[in-house]
């Protein structure tokens, strides 16, 4: 498996993260890992629901000196 895509989002705060996760995910086949650097907290919480909302999953969270590092992994593209 290759490593996954970096998206930094430090320094920003909701719902910037989220967003740039999102638009860093469009026209992804499912299965590709990303990962988001954030350093807003509610991240931890806006990332699953975006991730639900998107058919994806959160596969790991870690923290380290304030940064969050959320991996996701992406699910079918969602119908609109």
């Amino acid at each position: 498996m290759s490593d996954p895509i970096l998206v930094d989002a430090r320094g920003h705060l909701c719902p910037v993260p989220s967003l740039r996760l999102q638009k860093a995910m469009h026209g992804l086949t499912p299965g590709v890992r990303l990962t988001l650097l954030a350093t807003d907290p509610m991240a931890r919480i806006d990332v699953p629901y975006l991730m639900k909302d998107l058919g994806g999953a959160v596969v790991d969270v870690e923290e380290t000196n304030g940064v969050l590092a959320i991996t996701v992994e992406t699910g079918a593209a969602p119908t609109d």
